[in-house]
């Protein structure tokens, strides 16, 4: 039965109405939800301007017309990126009556990608036709010059719009296309660049693309980096291990195209106990894996068990090595290169093509096969770390079943030392792990029982960059860890099953605290891995000194913060404490200065590039002490607050 609906007799109150629905014109939706397209307004957006533009450019270089790349960071922080390739062209679009290279800054989805066989794009990371658009409506101004045709064509815009038409300006004898920005301060938290971070990016992408000259200049402080690998993704692979000792000196590298597919797989395995495997398709970091990984990974384990069992290094009774157990100590880096693939998302942090799957197993296996074939010795090294390793596994997985034993017996999951809070929703509750048996007792008592959970350590963990599994479990203070968060560790982590979504890390602030801050930072990170993706791990802020002027009393957590407070209050009689260990502080005190939500500080842990994060972990925690000595050298005159 159909209702007649009475427009006009709707209640008045409801206020909801065709008046309120907005509609965003051109860019302005851009501008609206910056976030959509660059994923934040903060460092990692602002970053990401600069690598939409290059991403042109190098797509410019997978269709054969580019092989050199200049980006320049000036003065202001604006940036200028420069190609030698054919230039958006600036002729006049049939459609808008406008000349391409402005459809393409002012038009979302406008661009030389989508017309399929007729594309001016074979391969492409930038799919959406969004990436120069997107850049034009969050900069201050955008500045573009093509060189075409004999000519130099210039256009001006200001906060997407253009405030200038396009114009002949002179004869040229290069061709490519020159963009000019700076970020808007409307929009961005922080319009401040940082080298390392581009240069991270543009060298990856040199890994990837080895054809390809990259120059990064900055103008601030004169410094220039320029990246050439002619051995691609093997250069690439030589330089992730370069701080790890590898069990055979050249990495195994494979390549093939089958269907218009290019496959790129590179391999070299180290004395490690972790795999790093990453995966790339159209020089996108397809972080989440994909049917290229997946492909990568059946290969792999089926190669190595078959040439086991054919060489009798495995026997009939003996289980077949599991994937686990082959990766540890690999790092591989897959590249495809795809005419149209499919990311699941719009992040394209996973690729989607069913066929790719096939593709990069049938390449991985021949490849693999014919390797371990011709290298015996090798291929020994390889297997008998696996055998290790699933001998490990096993210990570790036998240490597990005797710990859930254990607390079964006992009537209890949690360990002893753990003070709990009363609160049992994970979401509103936090565990403090403390440094030290004398600042747990204060925090103890300093605590909100009601969603704060205290769990002390004594000493230092293990170092967990150079043991295995089994002799991890062993660590009682890891254990302790393990229990209280519920959570199970490597392969059987569930994020599900955390009993706090907060995890905070309170050490004394100095360098005996710092180094147990790293011991357990690197422990979650190798084997409790979702807790930072997912943001549950904080590290205290403790005050670095006590100030008392009379019945006045304040803290101060830098050395800044401490003079700030000086000139406020006065130099004369004023009492200052220097804290040297959370000890110090009785309970009230722990209370206010680093446990109370209203006036704690704590900061959040995240991981926004894994692969300098692993480097990092490798170079500090690692067996190699040259990197970390080179390390220390670099950055050692940056430190503060380190007691001598």
């Amino acid at each position: 039965m159909q209702e007649n609906i009475d427009l006009k007799s709707q209640d008045a109150s409801d206020s909801y109405n065709a008046g309120q629905i907005e509609v965003l014109e051109g860019l302005e939706a851009v501008r609206k939800r910056p976030g959509m397209y660059i994923g934040s307004t903060s460092s990692r957006g602002l970053h990401h301007l600069v690598y939409e533009i290059v991403d042109n450019s190098i797509d410019e270089a997978l269709a054969g017309f580019c092989d050199l790349i200049d980006v320049m960071i000036h003065a202001d922080n604006s940036i200028t990126v420069v190609d030698n390739g054919r230039g958006i062209p600036v002729d006049i679009h049939p459609k808008t009556g406008k000349p391409a290279v402005e459809v393409t800054l002012t038009v979302l989805h406008a661009g030389g990608k989508f017309g399929g066989s007729a594309s001016a794009y074979k391969v492409s990371g930038g799919l959406h036709g969004v990436g120069l658009s997107v850049v034009n409506a969050l900069s201050k101004w955008l500045v573009v010059e093509v060189f075409k045709g004999g000519y130099i064509y210039h256009q001006e815009y200001a906060q997407g719009k253009p405030t200038t038409q396009l114009a002949k300006i002179g004869p040229t004898e290069k061709s490519g296309t020159k963009i000019s920005f700076i970020p808007d301060p409307e929009i961005f938290e922080d319009t401040v660049y940082d080298f390392s971070i581009l240069s991270h990016r543009l060298r990856e992408l040199s890994f990837l693309n080895k054809s390809i000259k990259i120059n990064l200049t900055d103008e601030r402080d004169n410094h220039k980096e320029t990246f050439l690998h002619t051995g691609g993704i093997q250069d690439f692979v030589i330089y992730i291990n370069r701080n790890k000792d590898c069990l055979h000196p050249q990495p195994i590298y494979i390549e093939t195209t089958k269907d218009n597919v290019q496959v790129e797989v590179c391999i070299q395995y180290n004395d490690s106990y972790t795999e790093n495997i990453y995966s790339y398709a159209n020089n996108i970091n397809t972080q989440e894996g994909g049917t290229h990984e997946a492909g990568f990974k059946s290969a792999l384990t089926r190669v190595i068990n078959d040439y086991a069992r054919k060489n009798n290094i495995l026997k009939a009774a003996d289980s077949n090595l599991s994937g686990d157990d082959i990766r540890e100590g690999l790092t591989a880096v897959i590249s495809v290169k795809v005419p149209d693939p499919q990311f699941e998302g719009q992040t394209k942090t996973k690729l989607g093509n069913s066929e790719i799957r096939g593709i990069v197993d049938s390449a991985t296996g021949e490849g693999l096969t014919t390797f371990l074939e011709e290298n015996p010795a090798i291929a020994r090294k390889f297997i008998d770390k696996s055998v290790q390793a699933s001998r490990a596994r096993d210990a570790a997985r036998k240490a597990r079943e005797l710990t859930r034993r254990k607390s079964a017996l006992e009537g209890t999951s949690l360990p002893g030392k753990l003070a709990d809070c009363s609160w049992k929703e994970p979401d509103l509750c936090e565990m403090y792990l403390v440094e030290g048996d004398s600042a747990g007792g204060s925090a103890k008592q300093g605590r909100d029982r009601r969603f704060q959970a205290i769990l002390p350590l004594r000493g230092k963990i293990l170092n967990v960059e150079k043991a295995r599994l089994d002799k991890i479990l062993g660590n009682a203070e890891i254990r302790a860890m393990i229990t209280a968060m519920g959570t199970g560790i490597s392969e059987e982590f569930d994020i599900e099953k955390a009993r706090y979504h907060k995890l905070i890390i309170m050490t004394d602030a100095d360098v005996d605290g710092a180094h147990i801050r790293t011991l357990l930072l690197t422990f979650f990170y190798r084997y409790m891995k979702p807790l930072i993706e997912n943001h549950f791990v904080y590290i205290a802020q403790p005050p670095l000194f006590k100030v008392k002027k009379g019945k006045d009393i304040r803290y101060a957590y830098s050395d800044s913060e401490l003079n700030k407070i000086l000139e406020i209050i006065g130099r004369e009689k004023v009492e200052i404490q220097r804290y040297k260990g959370l000890g110090e502080m009785n309970p009230e005190q722990l209370w206010e200065t680093t446990m109370d939500p209203a006036n704690r500080t704590i900061l959040q842990v995240t991981m926004e590039d894994a692969m300098r994060t692993e480097e990092m972990f490798t170079v500090l925690m690692g067996d190699k002490v040259e990197p970390r000595r080179d390390f220390i050298n670099l950055h050692g005159k940056d430190v503060r607050n380190l007691d001598v």
